[in-house]
C-alpha cells in the first residue's frame, strides 16, 4: 500500500472528506473512495493517474465541494487502495473494473455525473467507455492529459529524435524497478523536467514530488508495463458521452499531439483545451483551468440538463 506523503498545509493539501468508504471491484480489489460536499448535490468523480492518489485532485476537490459532490477514488495500487499481489491484477480491464465498482457504491442507479480523468484516469474513462455502469452514469466526461496509444513512442521525456532507440530507452526510464527514493532537491529537479512546465511553481512540483514518491515502486513498475502496451483507440469510438479534452503544450509524458489525435477521433467532443506552457500535472500545475471546465460540464450536462428535460416532458405533456 502506498506511502501519504502528499504536503500537510496550504491549497495542494487534501482536503477531509465529508465520509470515506470501500468499493469492491469484480476480482474481490478494495478500493478506498472518497466523499466531499452534500449528500445530494450534482455529482463530479475524479479519476487521478499514475503514482498518483486522490491528493492530486486536492484543488478541483477543495473548489467544487462547495456546490457538488465530489468523489475521488485510489486506483489499485495507489494512495490506500491495496496493490494486487500478481501481474495479473494489473491492467485496463482492471482499471473498468474498478471505475464501475465505484460509480455502483456512489451513485444512484442512472444518476447523471461528470466523469474526470487525468492520465491513467482519462485512460480508464476510456478503456470503460462501452461498460453499461459507467454509460448509464457519464453526462460528460473531461480527458485530462492522457492518450490512447503509442504512449512510449510518442513521450518527449528524453531529448532525442523520436524512432527506435528513443522508443527502447524512454521504456526503460518509465519502466524501471528502481526505487525513487525521497524528496530532494534533485528528485524535485527531475521530476519537474519529466512532468511538468518550466514555468511550475515550487510549491506545485513540491506537491507533485511527494505524492509520486509515495507511489510503491512495484506498483510503478507493473502500470508503466500495462501503459507501454495501451491500445484503447478503440475505446473513443465508444465514449460516446460529450466528452472535452484538455492538454499542456509542454507535457512531455503524454504529448499534445495525442490530445489532438483524441478530439478528432470522439464521436461528441466538445473541443480542446490546449494550455501553453504546461505540462503533465495540468490539476496541479493549472487548477482553476481545470476546475472551470469541470464546472462548465457540471452546470451544462447535470444541473442544467435535467430542468431542460422536465421542460420537454412538461410540453410533451402539456400539448
Amino acid at each position: 500500500m502506498s506511502r501519504l506523503t502528499h504536503v500537510r498545509g496550504g491549497p495542494y493539501a487534501p482536503p477531509v472528506p465529508a465520509h470515506e468508504l470501500t468499493a469492491v471491484s469484480a476480482d474481490g480489489a478494495r478500493i478506498h473512495v472518497e466523499v466531499h460536499g452534500a449528500e445530494h448535490a450534482p455529482a463530479v468523480v475524479l479519476v487521478h493517474g499514475w503514482t498518483c492518489s486522490t491528493a492530486f485532485w486536492a484543488a478541483q476537490i477543495r473548489a467544487l465541494a462547495g456546490a457538488y459532490r465530489v468523489i475521488a477514488y485510489d486506483q489499485r495500487g495507489h494512495g490506500r487502495t491495496e496493490a494486487p499481489l500478481e501481474a495479473a491484477g494489473y491492467g485496463t480491464r482492471a482499471l473498468a473494473d474498478d471505475l464501475e465498482a465505484v460509480l455502483a457504491a456512489t451513485l444512484a442507479p442512472g444518476e447523471a455525473a461528470v466523469l474526470a480523468g487525468h492520465s491513467m484516469g482519462g485512460m480508464t474513462l476510456m478503456a470503460a467507455a462501452d461498460r453499461p455502469g459507467v454509460r448509464d452514469h457519464a453526462a460528460a466526461v473531461l480527458l485530462c492529459s492522457t492518450g490512447s496509444s503509442r504512449l512510449v513512442a510518442e513521450s518527449t521525456v528524453l531529448p532525442l529524435r523520436a524512432g527506435g532507440l528513443r522508443t527502447r530507452l524512454t521504456r526503460r526510464v518509465l519502466g524501471s524497478r528502481a526505487p525513487m527514493g525521497p524528496v530532494t532537491p534533485l528528485a524535485r529537479r527531475v521530476l519537474k523536467y519529466a512532468t511538468m512546465g518550466p514555468g511550475s511553481a515550487p510549491e506545485r512540483v513540491e506537491a507533485c514530488a511527494r505524492i509520486v514518491h509515495g507511489c510503491p515502486r512495484v506498483v510503478r513498475y507493473r502500470w508503466a508495463h500495462v501503459l507501454d502496451e495501451l491500445h484503447l483507440d478503440a475505446g473513443l469510438a465508444a465514449l460516446s458521452a460529450p466528452t472535452a479534452v484538455l492538454a499542456g503544450t509542454a507535457d512531455r509524458l503524454t504529448p499534445v499531439v495525442q490530445a489532438r489525435r483524441i478530439a478528432a477521433a470522439l464521436p461528441h467532443c466538445l473541443g480542446l483545451t490546449e494550455l501553453t506552457g504546461v505540462g503533465h500535472m495540468t490539476p496541479v500545475e493549472a487548477p482553476e483551468a481545470v476546475t472551470r471546465r469541470i464546472t462548465e460540464l457540471a452546470e451544462a450536462y447535470v444541473v442544467r440538463q435535467p430542468v431542460r428535460e422536465s421542460a420537454r416532458q412538461h410540453e410533451r405533456e402539456g400539448a
